[in-house]
């Protein structure tokens, strides 16, 4: 798992004023939730600190130093502003061992389709799925590769193999996809006509 380190300060107020005061001095409100924890840790960091959580699809293990302590956490959730595309208040999921958490990760496809060296098109049609996992066993993407895949073929949410991984959407839902183009059904029409021809 990739690991970023963020340097945090608690927060004593957690108003909405205190919040935009927060945000005019370029840091980023921010809620640890945790496993047994009776409150939410309530932080601050400047918002330079999760550029390489929010600019990169690849789940990332946040190590957030709060007052002399490390917690281990994901990103929960991000909310932006709409017209500055800045983060003004984000969301982190302790991880702690024995409990489970669920989260998305993103899928990365490698390798050329048989299906497209054939004319085929490669269309991606899910980038992230939903699982549930231990700590130990999360990773940063699913990378799949797609080498075998022909023309009219997919690969499907039940290939996936992650051990320790549970895969919390359909296992029929198609990930990736080699379509037949134009040219194919062309030149497929064109093969049936010749050869009907020459009966």
């Amino acid at each position: 798992m990739k690991t970023v380190v963020i340097n945090g300060k608690a927060r004593n107020a957690t108003g909405r004023k205190d919040a935009n005061d927060l945000r005019k001095n370029g840091s980023v409100p921010c809620v640890l939730y945790g496993f047994g924890r009776e409150q939410n840790l309530h932080f601050s960091a400047d918002e330079r600190e999760f550029i390489p959580i929010l600019t990169k699809p690849d789940l990332t293990v946040a190590e957030i130093n709060i007052d002399g302590k490390t917690y281990r956490a994901i990103l929960k959730d991000a909310q932006f502003d709409p017209t500055k595309d800045q983060a003004i208040h984000l969301d982190f999921q302790e991880l702690s061992e024995g409990h489970a958490v669920i989260t998305e990760l993103p899928i990365r496809l490698t390798g050329m389709a048989i299906g497209v060296k054939a004319g085929g098109r490669l269309l991606q049609k899910v980038r992230k799925v939903k699982v549930k996992a231990q700590p130990e066993s999360l990773v940063s993407e699913i990378v799949l590769s797609v080498e075998h895949l022909d023309v009219g073929k997919s690969i499907r949410v039940r290939d996936i193999s992650l051990p320790g991984v549970e895969i919390m959407q359909s296992a029929a839902l198609p990930i990736a996809t080699v379509e037949i183009t134009r040219a194919i059904r062309s030149a497929q029409a064109a093969a049936a006509a010749a050869a009907k021809g020459g009966k």
